[in-house]
């Protein structure tokens, strides 16, 4: 659903008065907290979506990946998860949906997440997804407002998803970008977040639909200051770039520049295919995380030990400089 249209729709939509609500949709957050005991919240999201990529397996990995990664950005710890599934079984044998199931089970394995049963429905379009439940103490919800003045930005995993996928319904790409980019999707959010939450993060969210601008907004909208980014910092899968170029830009980008991009200063030396891509929409993307100045070297550092490879720091949260977000050469 486009940015515009969803902000509308909730507007209309009365909002939950329970004291145990920790964290409800009032600022766009990663996923719903609820108060259980006074050293135990509940961590509550729910996402799924078509396939991204022809193998249905490896679809399964992606999707399992994407659903936890909302509890990771609260900085909470999955532990059950229920499959959501839309299955056109009048058309495609069961042994593709077994295939999709198969990799939301492995990835949840790796995840140390049980899956404790689901929903099916038949559909003209594969959907998959999970309702997943997570675990949190009350004082160390890592939210995604908060960022503070002086904190610097840190992602953790290439941006240029959407672009990339596009392509690759036509055949338009490598098998080798192909492997690249579905491992990238299906890489776990985990230890980002045990890493954030580690080195006293201000601030957190994972970067999937609204691309890094629509997402980073929701982190800086509120805050009175800018989110100042160096474009050379960025990671970005590099044949991207030249997607972007070409024209494979998925809608949902494009709905993400219409809405967002009166809050961002782009700087117009930056080339329109590079500056498309901080729109892109992402599946199952990193973390940005904002972390206080003098803790960012050591958190990356750490991220890079457990394997977060693509992990670079891209700006840092300025004085306010007229819009939330500015991405400079």
């Amino acid at each position: 659903m486009a940015p515009s249209d969803l902000a509308r729709l909730l507007g209309q939509i009365p909002m939950v008065h329970d004291g145990n609500v920790l964290v409800g949709e009032e600022t766009s957050d990663d996923a719903g907290i609820y108060l259980i005991t006074p050293d135990l919240a509940l961590v509550l999201t729910v996402d799924f979506f078509p396939p991204v990529i022809q193998d249905p397996y490896m679809y399964g990995r992606i999707a399992a990946s994407n659903s936890l990664s909302d509890v990771w950005a609260m900085g909470g710890t999955p532990f059950v998860a229920m499959n959501i599934v839309g299955f056109p079984d009048d058309v495609l044998d069961v042994s593709v949906l077994a295939d999709i199931l198969r990799g939301g089970a492995d990835t949840a394995r790796e995840a140390g997440v049980s899956i404790i049963g689901g929903h099916t429905m038949r559909d003209k379009e594969i959907k998959y997804g999970m309702s997943v439940t997570g675990r949190i103490h009350p004082s160390k919800v890592v939210r995604n407002v908060g960022a503070k003045l002086g904190d610097r930005l840190i992602l953790t995993k290439p941006l240029g998803i959407g672009v990339i996928t596009t392509a690759m319904r036509v055949d338009a790409i490598s098998g080798d970008l192909t492997s690249r980019v579905a491992a990238s999707m299906a890489a776990l959010n985990k230890d980002a977040s045990e890493a954030m939450v580690a080195h006293g993060a201000s601030a957190a969210t994972d970067i999937t639909g609204f691309g890094l601008a629509g997402h980073m907004l929701e982190m800086a909208k509120d805050s009175g200051l800018t989110f100042s980014l160096k474009a050379d910092r960025i990671p970005i899968f590099g044949e991207a770039v030249g997607l972007a170029r070409d024209g494979y830009l998925p809608a949902g980008s494009f709905l993400n520049k219409k809405f967002f991009s009166p809050d961002v200063a782009m700087d117009p030396y930056i080339p329109d295919e590079l500056g498309d891509l901080f729109f892109d929409a992402q599946t199952s993307g990193g973390m940005l995380i904002a972390v206080p100045a003098g803790k960012s070297e050591a958190l990356l550092g750490d991220l890079r030990g457990r394997g977060v490879s693509a992990a670079s720091e891209i700006g840092e949260v300025v004085e306010f400089r007229g819009r939330p977000i500015e991405i400079k050469v």
